[in-house]
């Protein structure tokens, strides 16, 4: 069994070097990524952490241009440079510094000295949870939805639904495109691999266990069956999680829609440390959210759901829907020993 990351980060930046930055890295694995597939490896040397996109990790039926990979990546890189400023670090980034074609996506080096930063943002980094639970049908109140704007930098849009009857339109289509990404048996098959039954998730320290799914009835007792692309249940199985994201999105108390006015690694690697950046904050403030994106990965789904929030022509990035709901177990992650390495400069 591999060594799982503990879901805690030290409270005071340490002393020692090398422990300082297996800190760094603690919090930057911490990070959300699509079916926990944690696509990351990290190479220190010195005060300088490479991130490195592990390839192997990708899921190229679903995510062939590897945006989604490098959303992922983009939250790790966020969480890492939360954790500096909080440890009272001057982090810089160089993005992909070996070109575009470099597994390498972002080169962070850092000096001490600054006056420490972004508390409230690291303290959540432990406490931030993907919540794919039932929502209990309450609005975010303005001031909340105020600060989560705020943590939008240029060249992103966040887009927001609230209406109710516009709430339920939304969840029909991503019940449809859910229904849709399953149906394909290519796509379907490439998402059980990341599918965990009973202790597979800890054995494995990745994906998402069928419990954390949280389907109801013979999908949740049947998994095997309902969501295998080879078998006669697959139907079943899609209609289950079809009507799971629909009664989600119309128990939750907003949807909104992150969209970026360019396109590209670059584009998709910030959008991933904006979208950190917002999780983080809801954190905060009690508000649960989850990343529904089956409706914008796919061509024919994706044109109405930008129509939906009057964002055509902008780059989606990430559908997600807002409420409250009873925090749910954190997910497994894959220790920062199995993810990196260090050599002395």
């Amino acid at each position: 069994m591999p060594v799982l990351q503990p879901w805690t980060l030290p409270a005071e930046p340490p002393r020692d070097p090398i422990e300082r930055t297996r800190a760094l890295i603690a919090g930057a694995v911490l990070a959300p990524s699509t079916w926990n597939t944690q696509p990351w490896r990290f190479e220190s040397e010195g005060d300088t952490i490479r991130l490195v996109a592990d390839t192997r990790r990708a899921m190229p039926v679903t995510d062939p241009t590897q945006k989604s990979m490098m959303i992922s990546l983009g939250a790790a890189l966020e969480n890492l440079l939360v954790t500096a400023r909080a440890y009272g670090l001057r982090p810089a980034v160089t993005y992909f510094p070996r070109g575009p074609a470099s597994p390498v996506v972002a080169e962070i080096s850092w000096t001490g000295g600054d006056v420490r930063r972004d508390r409230s943002l690291f303290h959540a980094i432990p406490e931030r949870r993907t919540n794919r639970r039932e929502f209990d049908g309450r609005g975010i109140f303005p001031q909340n939805r105020a600060q989560l704007a705020a943590q939008v930098p240029e060249n992103h849009r966040l887009h927001w639904i609230d209406d109710r009857d516009r709430l339920k339109e939304l969840g029909e289509l991503a019940r449809s495109a859910t229904e849709s990404r399953i149906l394909d048996r290519r796509a379907q098959a490439e998402q059980l691999e990341w599918m965990r039954f009973g202790d597979e998730a800890k054995q494995a320290g990745d994906g998402v266990s069928v419990d954390a799914l949280e389907y109801g009835g013979l999908a949740h007792l049947f998994p095997g069956r309902y969501f295998n692309p080879r078998s006669w249940f697959l139907r079943f199985g899609a209609q289950a999680a079809g009507r799971h994201v629909r009664d989600g999105f119309r128990s939750a108390g907003a949807a909104a829609l992150l969209t970026s006015t360019q396109t590209g690694p670059n584009a998709w690697l910030a959008g991933g440390q904006t979208y950190e950046r917002l999780a983080l904050r809801a954190t905060t403030l009690g508000v649960s959210h989850q990343p529904v994106n089956e409706a914008i990965e796919q061509d024919r789904f994706r044109g109405d759901v930008l129509r939906a929030f009057d964002a055509a022509g902008e780059e989606p990035l990430m559908l997600v829907r807002l409420g409250h709901a009873k925090h749910p177990d954190a997910a497994v992650r894959r220790s920062v020993a199995l993810v990196s390495s260090f050599r002395n400069s």
